[in-house]
């Protein structure tokens, strides 16, 4: 095998941990392959006989290619995430795969990507590397032009930043965890009576204008409806959840609810208030502006 063969095959050894390190940093498919072949592009211009370690080589150069392109995202100023606000809007957006981008969405935990997105750059890198992929603060540090204690500093305010605020009660916020999840289980399924078990016989909906849909697009300039009693809402609720996906529970703003999240882009917040042990209001929240306002934080 000449020299050429070999490179590619030691590459392609490494392509499919190098696209998962690219996917959480970026968050998008398309970006995260374009990460990963730039790093092809310079490894065919190194000299890989001076390379002692290939596979941290190439690690290094994807994470700083990555961070590159997030600096690049923040300098633009590019829309903040939920500013589309329906699942079929993202399914057909950009990109040459975006059921495969659902899928690995899915995969990694879409909770996780949209914490990670409102992390800076070097925040996100150093928890990336160092939490999901155990690389040394040493190897970090040197990516970001920072000391390791730096580093470590950096993947240490992105961990409480996913994990949130302590919890106050465990013990309540696993109930909470139960009961919502037994509520999002319902929803898809259909299941009329298995919803009504876990809501308040006289529990609100409020679905903010953003969030409320119309002929298949999401009508912000819609004014936000409320309506009250679990009898009255129910049905109609169950008919535009069943089936959804990209749906999962996290912490918002220290009490478990649901975000929607399709191919991991925040587009609407269902969070809840709790009355013995069964909700007693659920409100949605689509608005773009609202939505970046909000503390989520992975369960």
């Amino acid at each position: 095998m000449d020299e050429q063969g070999w490179l590619s095959e030691r590459f392609e050894e490494n392509r499919l941990r190098l696209r998962g390190v690219a996917y959480r940093m970026l968050g998008s498919l398309s970006e995260a392959e374009d990460a990963v072949q730039e790093a092809w592009l310079r490894l065919e211009r190194t000299d890989a006989a001076g390379v002692e370690n290939l596979s941290a080589w190439l690690t290094t150069v994807v994470s700083r290619v990555c961070l590159d392109m997030l600096r690049s995202r923040k300098s633009r100023r590019e829309e903040p995430i939920g500013a589309q606000a329906t699942e079929a809007g993202f399914v057909h957006a950009g990109g040459s795969d975006p059921e495969g981008e659902a899928e690995l969405a899915d995969s990694v935990g879409v909770a996780l990507l949209v914490v990670l997105d409102t992390l800076a750059p070097a925040e996100r890198l150093a928890f990336v590397l160092h939490d999901l992929f155990g690389r040394p603060f040493d190897e970090i540090a040197a990516i970001t032009g920072r000391s390791p204690e730096a580093a470590r500093q950096l993947a240490s305010r992105a961990r409480r930043r996913v994990r949130g605020s302590p919890a106050s009660s465990a013990a309540g916020r696993a109930r909470q965890r139960e009961v919502v999840e037994a509520f999002l289980s319902a929803a898809r399924a259909g299941d009329i009576q298995g919803l009504l078990a876990v809501l308040d016989p006289d529990a609100v909906v409020r679905i903010d204008g953003a969030a409320r849909i119309a002929g298949g697009a999401a009508d912000a300039a819609d004014t936000p409806r409320e309506l009250r009693g679990a009898a009255t809402w129910v049905r109609q609720f169950v008919a535009l959840s069943r089936g959804l996906r990209s749906v999962q529970p996290a912490l918002i703003d220290g009490s478990v609810g649901l975000i929607f999240a399709p191919r991991g882009k925040l587009s609407r917040v269902l969070t809840f208030t709790f009355t013995d042990a069964k909700v007693a209001r659920v409100e949605v929240i689509g608005d773009p502006a609202r939505l970046p306002q909000l503390d989520i934080a992975v369960l």
